[in-house]
């Protein structure tokens, strides 16, 4: 029986036989060292004075797990001199100033990379500040704040900018192998974050984004390009049951996403997107890990070549290649299995076997598009992840797919952190 679940028996036993009388004398933290003190207690839900409650207790073990900063937590509960209870939260902390390195080809075959340096523990209190530098063609760039408990242990803030200049293919119904365009999206946002509960988030705010489509190349199909402001309204609701032991994770997880886009061009109207991520992750054995997303999502069906759902291998089919297509509808599943093949003091060689599948509709098209045999891609593959247990999301991905749906492709996909 590991330490935990030991004081949860004994804070049980507590509670049956004198509720009334236990009381929390004070709540102490150790072994953080760049993380605050006062940041911990901030956003605990036990205080001194309170009833000693063990599941209120286990919320906050399994909130601080969640934190960038925090690579493990537990806690022990000790009787006072004065009968009351004494609660000390155990901390072992991430390391958490991260580089960031992703290199891929793009369409054209040509090497491109994004670096990037993230602080996901500014000032000790669990703020993220950082930014990234990619060459894919052309330069971009982006700086992003997010402090989830800037205000209190409900209340937050996240601001972000972003200019980012990428090769996109467009799909026209006469495309050609020329259809591609430089697309710039230039964006200011701010978001406000409330978390409700243990389980229960909240974000709403706004996006200012400039976007500019030039053609590549000579147009001689006379194709459309585009400079247009736009606003952008978002509202995010997470539910989060998830539970983590380092590269273990065991629960369900759900985010909703919804915008609404308003656009002063009729090649790019207005349009509402929203869509549902559904994660459920397994414990299997000591070893064993079983983990799922399934991603279901609609816009408005406008007959657009700038659809907003990409098939692509960075984002949801590995294997298939960079943003093959669009669509206004999305259904994929990611289903796989982790299994760590060694582990010793701060290392951990993990391998997983997946299956990646989706449909989309086509812009203008119907539900019945989702069955097409032209829209479904199936990529069973293989991977690898080579797992650093006390630096945050660090942890080197290589994933191998192979299609075996119709027209289909393979090929080798890099990341950092678990695709999913």
């Amino acid at each position: 029986m590991n330490k935990t679940l030991f004081f949860g028996f004994l804070l049980g036993v507590s509670f049956c036989l004198k509720a009334q009388n236990a009381l929390v004398a004070d709540v102490k933290v150790q072994g953080n060292e760049k993380l605050k003190t006062s940041f911990i207690k901030k956003v605990a839900s036990i205080k001194a004075g309170d009833v000693l409650d063990s599941l209120r207790i286990d919320a906050d073990i399994k909130l601080l797990k969640r934190l960038p900063s925090i690579s493990h937590a537990s806690y022990q509960v000790f009787l006072a001199e004065d009968g009351k209870y004494n609660v000390f939260y155990n901390i072992e902390e991430n390391f958490t100033l991260i580089p960031s390195v992703n290199f891929y080809t793009t369409d054209n075959d040509e090497f491109a990379y994004r670096i990037g340096l993230y602080e996901f523990n500014t000032f000790g209190r669990n703020i993220i500040f950082g930014g990234f530098y990619q060459k894919d063609v052309y330069d971009s760039y982006a700086i992003n704040f997010r402090a989830p408990f800037l205000f209190s242990r409900h209340f937050g803030l996240a601001v972000n900018y972003q200019d980012l200049t990428t090769l996109e293919p467009v799909f026209f119904d006469d495309r050609t192998e020329d259809d591609q365009y430089k697309y710039n999206n230039e964006s200011y946002e701010i978001l406000g974050l409330y978390r409700l509960n243990f389980n229960n988030r909240f974000e709403l705010g706004v996006n200012y984004f400039t976007e500019d489509y030039q053609f590549r190349g000579d147009n001689v199909n006379n194709r459309p390009e585009l400079k247009v402001h736009k606003w952008l309204l978002k509202g995010i609701y997470e539910f989060n049951n998830l539970d983590y032991f380092y590269q273990y994770v065991d629960g369900f997880r759900s985010i909703l996403n919804l915008q609404y886009v308003t656009s002063q061009d009729a090649m790019l109207p207005d349009f509402f997107i929203g869509w549902n991520d559904f994660f459920y992750f397994k414990r299997i054995g000591e070893r064993g890990n079983w983990a799922n997303r399934l991603r279901m999502g609609l816009s408005s069906n406008d007959e657009t070549p700038f659809a907003p759902f990409s098939v692509d291998n960075n984002l949801n089919v590995r294997g298939v290649g960079n943003t093959i297509d669009r669509g206004t509808g999305v259904v994929v599943l990611n289903t796989e299995y982790r299994h760590t093949l060694y582990e010793k003091n701060w290392f951990v060689l993990q391998g997983n076997v997946f299956v990646d599948a989706g449909s989309w509709r086509n812009p203008g098209g119907d539900f019945g598009d989702f069955s097409k045999a032209d829209n479904v891609k199936v990529y069973p593959g293989l991977g690898l992840r080579f797992i650093h247990k006390k630096i945050y999301n660090a942890i080197f991905r290589i994933d191998y797919g192979y299609g075996i749906s119709e027209n289909a492709t393979k090929g080798l996909v890099f990341g950092i952190g678990q695709y999913f």
